[in-house]
Formats: structure tokens, C-alpha cells, sequence
């Protein structure tokens, strides 16, 4: 095992990972041959590992610890739950009072005309409903010819079939498998694909190629669109200003169904509720997950507009479901987590002081040699890692951003690569104080990484 891990327990606990466990999104002999570090315990933004290493974590898990690591309320909610009702199915006209309070509760906070949950396990589930729900609409509406669903290249709508069809990901279709009738457009990536365009500028074309895309194939054929407000895993990809208005316009002129994708940028991490609260976007449908429950137990959902659900009505059997749809467990940590959300008020000290603090602090990076762009909006946050800054071009070949992760978690933090982008998106519950150390150790690690690259 690698010599850095010393703790003899670790090195079990490696050997376990090597001769049974296939991980996510993993090179399965670069994970055997280095062995993973083995996370043992967390509490606010850091967690430990096997070895007693601190870590601040700048990616709050995959986006999902919310309220932090160790709020006992939540753990407090499931057992009171689990020894009341560890579990029932929502299948059957059944339901119980978890999944119900739950369903009232996200209407009460979801942006206007979204009435309605069809619950799930994973926000790739929500996105594998919202594609079969979408065509089950238009059939219904006598127009089962509009199966088409336009995404974004580089965005990210979850792993399952369905949602790696979805997602605009390169590297998930050279995979295979995808389903028809999915396509994609350019993403809203200014600084990587603006070239000479002003930002303004390049949001109009951006959007304007949705409708290009809408005319190509034709508008009695296509059922939806699907887009984050901002693109998480594609590297935090914020749109220029131009961009979601020109977006909005297209949509209602061809009467096309707007899907947000919410798993990331849902409860609280733009400052607002939702990221469509922030863009002033009306979806008529959006997917959830995440810090639905901070990440504590699993769960998702596709929020539903009253719009859509009154056609839904009238169809008979929609012929679709999860045995843990609803989870009545879930459902009662994800009541505990949206209440201590509200009544801590964490998502109002997002948008007026913490968040306006991270996005001050890290704009400070830009006077880093390797630093071409710093970008973000709330808790979410992107470094990109350039050789020339005037140019925006990178160190080809290199991998600068795999490089700089290595120094990241080696030196006590969390920050995922993106490419040759660096991202963060640490728990909501971070401090100012807990902020100063995250840019000084970004700092750090920026420094190490120019060290190797010009080494």
C-alpha cells in the first residue's frame, strides 16, 4: 500500500476497498494501486481521515452537506421516524404523513406554480422521471411526436441511463447506451469558449443557439429543455447576464417545457433558495436532491408545476415509480434539515455575508501567476489554471488541476479539478474565519502547483 498511509488499520480498510469495492467515477487500477483515503468521521466544514488528518471540505461532500457535517437533529429525526415508521411504499394509494408534510413543505419554498413532488432516491432518478413524465405529458396533450429533449454540452443531469443521456458529458457517451431523441447545444462557457466575444455577447449567442436547435428539428418536436441555472460539475459555469432573459424569451415564443435542474444549485448555495430564484426563472419542472437532506440519507425529487400536473390528471396510470419514492426516513430528515435551514436563517447569510466573503476572498487569487479567471456566486466557486493570462491558454498535457488536487487534500482541503479548473463549494455553514483559511490554503496549493508545472 502507498507509504503515505501508515495507520495499519487504514491499510485494511485499503485492502478491503482493492478486493471488493468497485467505486464511482473511478480508474479502478489507479484506486488499487494508490489506495483511497478512507474518510472516518466529520464535523462542520472538515472531516478526518483514517490517518488523523483535519480536512476542510471545500466541496461539502458532492455539493450536499448543506447545514455541515454533525448536526445530531438530523440523526435524531430518522430514528425517532425509523422506530415510528421505518418504512412504507407510496405506491397503491397509500401514502403516510413524512412524504405529505414534506410535498407541502417544498411547495411552500419553491419558486411560484410548483405545486407538486414526485419524489425519488437521487437527483438522477428525478432526472430519469422528469424524461419519462415529459413525453407522458405531451402524449396525453394528443402530440406524442414531441419526444425530443435539448441539453447542454458539458452539463451534468446525473450517471443513470437516462440521465448520463441527458447530460451533455463526453466521456459518459463514449461509454455507450445512450437514448434516442436527446441532443445537445454550446454551453454558456464564457471564459473557456468566448474567444474575442464580449460576455454579453456571447450569452445572446449561447441562447441563441437553442433556438436554432428548437428550428432545426422541429418545434413539433421537442418536449423540453433541460439546464442547470449554473453548471456544477462542467466546472461552476455561470452564464453571462445576457444569457437566461434571452432564454426565457425562446422558450415562451415556442411554448417549449423549461427543465431546471436544481440538484446542485437547490437549497441555498446561490443565496437564494433556488438558483432559479436567483435568474428569475419559471420552470415547469425541477429536479432536486442533495440539500434536500444535506446529504444525511438519500433523496430526490422532481418538483412539478401546476401546469403540467393538471394534464397529468387526466392520463390514467403514469407507470412509474421507486420502491423508496418517498421514503418516509428521508422525508423526515429532509423536513429537520429545510427547518433548521429556516430558522437558522443560513441561506439569508448566504446572499448578505458569508457568501459577498468567499466570492471577496477569492477574487484575491487573481494576482496568483497560474490564476486566469476566478468566478462564483454564492457558496460556489471556480479557480481556472492557465500558463498565459492573456492568451487563456493552459499547460497542455500537464494535468495542472489533477496536480493541484493532490496538494489540495495533502494539505488539508477539499477542491475538486475540473479539467484545468479548480472548484469549490463548501457547506453553507461556513464562517468567515473558516473562508480566510480555505483562500490561504487554496493560495498554498496554487504555489506548489506552479512549483511542478514549471519544475
Amino acid at each position: 500500500m502507498n507509504a503515505r498511509f501508515s495507520n495499519p488499520q487504514t491499510q485494511q480498510w485499503q485492502a478491503m476497498s482493492r478486493d471488493h469495492h468497485l467505486a464511482p467515477f473511478s480508474d479502478y487500477q489507479q484506486l488499487s494501486d494508490a489506495g483511497p483515503r478512507i474518510i472516518v468521521r466529520g464535523d462542520g466544514v472538515y472531516v478526518w481521515d483514517s490517518e488523523g488528518n483535519q480536512i476542510l471540505d471545500g466541496m461539502a461532500g458532492l455539493w450536499c452537506a448543506a447545514i455541515g457535517y454533525g448536526r445530531h437533529e438530523l440523526a435524531d429525526a430518522a430514528s425517532a421516524q425509523m422506530k415510528e415508521l421505518p418504512f412504507y411504499n407510496t405506491f397503491f394509494m397509500t401514502a403516510h404523513p413524512p412524504v405529505l408534510e414534506l410535498a407541502r413543505t417544498l411547495a411552500e419554498i419553491a419558486p411560484a406554480g410548483l405545486n407538486q413532488v414526485f419524489f425519488t432516491g437521487s437527483g438522477s432518478e428525478g432526472n430519469d422521471t422528469m424524461l419519462r413524465m415529459v413525453r407522458h405529458y405531451w402524449a396525453i396533450k394528443g402530440q406524442p411526436e414531441k419526444k425530443v429533449i435539448i441539453g447542454r454540452v458539458n452539463g451534468y443531469h446525473g450517471s443513470t441511463l437516462a440521465g448520463a443521456s441527458l447530460g451533455g458529458m463526453r466521456g459518459m457517451h463514449d461509454q455507450g447506451g445512450l437514448i434516442p431523441d436527446i441532443v445537445h447545444i454550446p454551453q454558456p462557457y464564457w471564459y473557456g469558449e468566448g474567444g474575442d466575444m464580449s460576455p454579453d455577447a456571447f450569452g445572446i449567442w449561447a441562447a441563441e443557439q437553442l433556438e436554432q436547435k428548437i428550428l432545426e428539428i422541429g418545434v413539433d418536436k421537442v418536449a423540453a429543455f433541460i439546464a442547470e441555472p449554473i453548471q456544477g460539475a462542467g466546472g461552476v459555469i455561470i452564464p453571462p447576464e445576457s444569457y437566461w432573459p434571452k432564454v426565457r424569451e425562446i422558450l415562451a415564443r415556442y411554448d417549449i417545457l423549461f427543465v431546471a435542474d436544481e440538484v446542485i444549485c437547490g437549497f441555498g448555495r446561490t443565496g437564494e433558495w433556488f438558483g432559479s430564484d436567483y435568474y428569475g426563472n419559471s420552470p415547469d419542472l425541477m429536479t432536486i436532491a442533495k440539500g434536500l437532506t444535506s446529504g444525511y440519507i438519500p433523496m430526490g425529487g422532481l418538483l412539478v408545476s401546476d401546469k403540467v400536473a393538471a394534464v397529468l390528471k387526466q392520463g390514467g396510470d403514469f407507470n412509474h415509480g421507486f420502491t423508496y419514492s418517498g421514503h418516509p426516513v428521508a422525508a423526515a430528515v429532509a423536513l429537520e434539515n429545510i427547518r433548521i435551514l429556516r430558522e437558522e436563517e443560513i441561506i439569508e447569510r448566504v446572499r448578505e455575508q458569508t457568501g459577498p466573503y468567499l466570492q471577496q476572498r477569492l477574487r484575491e487569487l487573481l494576482d496568483h501567476p497560474l490564476v486566469g479567471e476566478v468566478r462564483g456566486l454564492g457558496m460556489l466557486g471556480a479557480i481556472e489554471l492557465v500558463k498565459d493570462k492573456a492568451s487563456r491558454g493552459r499547460y497542455v498535457g500537464k494535468g495542472a488541476g489533477m496536480i493541484c488536487r493532490g496538494h489540495c487534500f495533502n494539505n488539508g482541503l477539499v477542491m475538486r479539478a475540473v479539467g484545468d479548473t479548480m472548484i469549490i463549494a463548501p457547506p453553507l455553514v461556513i464562517s468567515e474565519v473558516e473562508i480566510d483559511e480555505l483562500v490561504s490554503k487554496a493560495r498554498l496549493c496554487l504555489d506548489l502547483t506552479l512549483q511542478d508545472l514549471q519544475g
